[in-house]
């Protein structure tokens, strides 16, 4: 296995490791804060809206399309084609996401409308619920400008990620948690609606992250004057891969967004739920599934650009067995621990033991799906390197398709459970379409030996998961401890549940040249 890849890949994840805490830290502020009522519901809705776009440009759709077309400028003219084309992208796409935040802006009572309907029509019949619209309008404008920071944020990131420096960008997300939490605290007193705070948060967020990357592509000599170039080749290049990669991409997210619009009309608490679960969702998916998809499309992009077809078969298989080592325990472990770990991080102040139960429900349905989210982050960049669009576009209409499907199957019996629940099985569907897909077209199969290595990874997970249920205390039990001894006794299963994985592992006969065997794939 190729040092430079493995370094790479620890690197985005410690970094993105830091990120993932402090945004823990920031949501039990914000559940100590708001706990989850209506005003958590109205800050959720309009913290998705750039959360999802984030996903979409700087972990989505924007990196797909950019990275591998800078990828091979780089690998077939060098620096100076480089900075000629940063320059234009960063001046075409500049404009662009102006006039989208201004319309953002201006237009949030209508998007508010569109995707907080039940919100809407409480506010037509001057319902009891009427005030979360209006603040839920009120907040997107403060978010949505977010788009704007977050957009050359992305930009910046992939260059620096093209250059093997993934750190600052694995870093930057640490500052919107910040900013967040910080406003929270010391913001939130002085004003008359406390919960506006979390949203001013978002907005300076994004400036600091922004702020924080300029100076590193200053020292790389990548920081250029933008200029219009939306008719250059490798911009058109860009923009072309790009606009079906906004959806084909960012499925999941677009499946969050359409159960957000569900879960208007549902009880309310629901959005708060299912957001509180995502979150512990997106701790080792961000951790493992989007740190080493960040580090395998530069690579990816650059076997392919040297024709170097079993280097890329390699890199997708090494990033699929990481994937699985740490992604089918961590399924096991969240579905056992889900109120535990839940009640530790988030029961206080507004957040009740109900409130509890509720998040570890939809926990419980999202968590089924999370290896199928790890898969898709390291699937589709065997894709977007090859510049690939149409596969993983039909491929991810399809999958949301069937999550609408699967919401109006489960949603009337289970609720805002029906809608995680969903989620996960269209995440699924999508995995297996995209793994597929790189089959048919004979970019990637898994060996005998892959097959092999995931099902004693199955077998030792689904151990682990029955010795950790054994040692877990119900619910009631659980919240009659201190906190000092709920910190301790969750440490001590998260030790357990780790020993036991891996003792397993070895007397099933894993070892770790067994994990090294096909990840020879080198980030030269």
């Amino acid at each position: 296995m190729s040092a430079k890849l493995l370094k790479s890949g620890l690197i985005v994840s410690a970094m993105t490791l830091i990120s993932r805490v402090l945004g823990l830290v920031r949501d039990v502020v914000v559940a100590n804060f708001i706990g989850a009522g209506a005003a958590a519901d109205v800050f959720f809705f309009a913290n998705r809206i750039p959360n999802f776009l984030r996903r979409l440009f700087a972990e989505g759709a924007f990196s797909q399309a950019f990275v591998p077309v800078l990828a091979e400028v780089k690998a077939k003219h060098g620096d100076d084609a480089v900075r000629e084309l940063l320059a234009k992208v960063a001046g075409t796409l500049g404009v662009i996401v102006t006039l989208v935040t201004l319309f953002g802006v201006i237009a949030s009572p209508i998007l508010t409308m569109l995707f907080m309907t039940g919100w809407f029509i409480e506010w037509l019949n001057d319902g009891p619920e009427a005030h979360k619209f209006e603040l839920a309008s009120l907040m997107l404008k403060i978010t949505f400008p977010y788009l704007w920071f977050i957009s050359l944020v992305a930009l910046s990131g992939a260059v620096l990620n093209t250059y093997n420096r993934f750190a600052v960008a694995a870093f930057t997300p640490v500052f919107l948690n910040i900013a967040i939490i910080a406003c929270a605290l010391f913001m939130a007193p002085t004003l008359s609606e406390p919960a506006l705070a979390l949203a001013w948060g978002v907005f300076i967020g994004g400036v600091v992250q922004l702020l924080f990357q300029l100076p590193f592509l200053a020292r790389a000599g990548l920081l250029v004057w933008p200029k219009w170039g939306w008719r250059d080749d490798n911009v058109v290049k860009i923009r072309k891969l790009m606009l079906p990669a906004l959806f084909g991409v960012s499925v999941s997210q677009i499946n969050l967004l359409l159960d957000t619009v569900i879960a208007s009309f549902l009880l309310t608490g629901a959005v708060s739920w299912l957001y509180y679960s995502d979150r512990l969702i997106e701790f080792p998916l961000g951790l493992f599934g989007i740190a080493i998809a960040t580090v395998i499309l530069p690579n990816l992009s650059r076997h392919h650009a040297n024709e170097n077809t079993l280097r890329f078969s390699q890199t997708l298989d090494w990033s699929l067995r990481f994937v699985a080592l740490f992604g089918i325990p961590a399924m096991a472990g969240l579905i056992v621990l889900a109120q535990p770990i839940i009640a530790l991080l988030f029961m206080r102040g507004e957040f009740s033991q109900n409130d509890v139960l509720m998040v570890s429900y939809s926990l419980i349905a999202y968590s089924t799906g999370l290896l199928s989210y790890m898969l898709i982050k390291v699937l589709a960049p065997g894709f977007y390197a090859r510049q690939d669009i149409k596969t993983p576009v039909r491929i991810g209409i399809i999958a949301m398709v069937a999550n609408m499907v699967f919401n109006l199957m489960l949603a009337p019996f289970l609720s805002y459970v029906g809608l995680a629940l969903a989620t996960a099985m269209s995440a699924s569907l999508n995995a297996f379409l995209l793994y597929r897909g790189l089959k048919q077209v004979g970019v990637y199969q898994l060996s005998k030996a892959s097959m092999l290595f995931l099902l004693k990874l199955l077998i030792a997970s689904s151990l682990m998961a029955a010795v950790l249920y054994w040692f877990t205390p119900t619910l009631t039990d659980w919240v009659q401890l201190s906190l000092t001894v709920q910190v301790w006794r969750l440490s001590t299963l998260c030790v357990l549940a780790v020993v036991a994985y891996f003792a397993l592992l070895w007397v099933l006969g894993v070892r770790l040249q067994h994990f090294k065997a096909n990840s020879v794939a080198e980030s030269n």
